[in-house]
């Protein structure tokens, strides 16, 4: 596909992904609120048919909105369904998964050095998205599911050993995103297979003159739940790929559940806020746990992990290149500043998006990304900083254009 092409297509799926998500999110955070702020009515005192109701102002009208533990004792003419925000949000994120790791190259996907190759990894990819809900909805549907608390931690176990595997497996930027893809799968899931099918269940028993299952409703709320913790884990994930100081740090599976648990708990807090039963301690607890994942961080960032550079193999020999030396120096000169291992410029303190160019090896890694943006976007370096010349732009391109079609000449 056509490197513009490419990266217009990716502007319009990650623009698109966010607006949807904003929706899915906003409206899951509301009628969480909703429910947690019911106040009993007048005509039910007892709630012994509805749940609660409450008033609400908002742009100069007033709303008033009644929950029913079960259902309705009629339907409404017009019934307005929340899974399109949903749907939308996970179709958009997964086109902009394969567009920028599946069908880009193995740059961003796998860490240099990588023997699992290209379409390896894209089925690891796939695999944790589809195996990750599969193992999650057994656990929702096992007597686990039974005890919200057991199957909470349970929950978070099969998470943790996935990060795991896949921080060790994937590049650390696609190991996080595909953390995330795998979060924002259940959730959309959750609204595919149990919510929206419960609630079907719900309307058809009452269409029938049947008294609904309370079953039902009980089940897609546990599913609700767990969506509304997650919300705050993926929105970490996803912008996560701008910051390599946490993806390739050698203990990302940890800062990542770290961050993750922290995202949860404030979202509990926020939770319990609006029943009024929110301690004191529990944001100030959950900034301070924040500073402590910050510290140990930076604290832990040169103890180890995957190398920056790919070394030859075994017995391979660096085959000679007259050009290769002359585009070295223009990396040194142009690019280097930035990408490297120990950025000399100001204010960085790790490579922009992971991205070192210190070695011939690293150049043809991340040859996608730097022909996208050094030579026919002339994005980089950032406002040419560096002074990149235009000749020293098509030597690049030359060579790098030669190498990813493996002309070794």
């Amino acid at each position: 596909m056509d490197l513009a092409l490419m990266d217009w297509l990716n502007l319009v799926l990650r623009w698109s992904h966010l607006i949807v998500g904003i929706a899915w999110i906003g409206s899951s955070f509301y009628f969480v609120w909703q429910d947690n702020s019911l106040e009993a009515t007048a005509d039910d005192p007892e709630r012994k048919r509805l749940q609660g109701e409450i008033w609400m102002v908002h742009g100069g009208g007033f709303y008033h909105a009644r929950k029913y533990k079960v259902a309705p004792p009629d339907l409404p003419p017009h019934l307005h369904w929340f899974k399109w925000e949903a749907y939308t949000t996970w179709m958009s994120g997964m086109s902009l998964l394969v567009v920028v790791y599946y069908l880009s190259g193995p740059a961003f996907l796998l860490p240099l050095g990588s023997e699992l190759g290209y379409l390896g990894g894209i089925a690891v990819g796939l695999g944790s998205l589809i195996g990750g809900w599969v193992v999650y909805d057994l656990l929702c549907r096992s007597p686990l599911g039974k005890d919200d608390r057991i199957l909470a931690l349970s929950v978070v176990v099969f998470i943790a050993v996935l990060t795991y595997v896949l921080t060790h497996v994937l590049s650390g930027r696609a190991a996080f995103l595909h953390v995330g893809a795998t979060l924002g799968t259940i959730m959309a899931a959750n609204v595919l297979h149990v919510i929206m099918p419960n609630q079907r269940k719900i309307v058809a028993a009452m269409q029938a003159g049947e008294t609904p299952d309370p079953i039902w409703g009980l089940k897609g709320k546990q599913r609700s739940v767990h969506n509304t913790f997650v919300t705050l884990p993926v929105l970490f994930l996803m912008v996560s790929n701008h910051y390599p100081g946490l993806t390739e740090h050698p203990y990302s599976w940890l800062v990542l559940l770290a961050v993750a648990a922290i995202g949860a708990a404030v979202r509990l807090a926020f939770v319990l806020r609006h029943t009024g039963r929110m301690k004191p301690w529990m944001l100030p607890a959950c900034l301070v746990a924040f500073l402590a994942v910050i510290g140990a961080t930076a604290a832990t960032r040169d103890l180890g992990g995957p190398p920056l550079s790919a070394p030859l193999a075994e017995g391979e020999e660096a085959a000679p290149d007259t050009l290769e030396p002359v585009v070295m120096a223009i990396v040194a000169a142009r690019c280097q500043t930035c990408h490297a291992r120990q950025p000399t410029y100001e204010g960085f303190d790790e490579p922009p998006k992971g991205v070192v160019l210190e070695t011939p090896a690293d150049l043809r890694h991340w040859a996608g990304p730097v022909l996208v943006q050094a030579v026919h976007g002339e994005t980089m370096p950032l406002g040419n900083l560096t002074e990149i010349r235009p000749e020293e732009r098509v030597l690049l391109g030359q060579w790098l254009e030669n190498k990813t079609e493996g002309n070794e000449q």
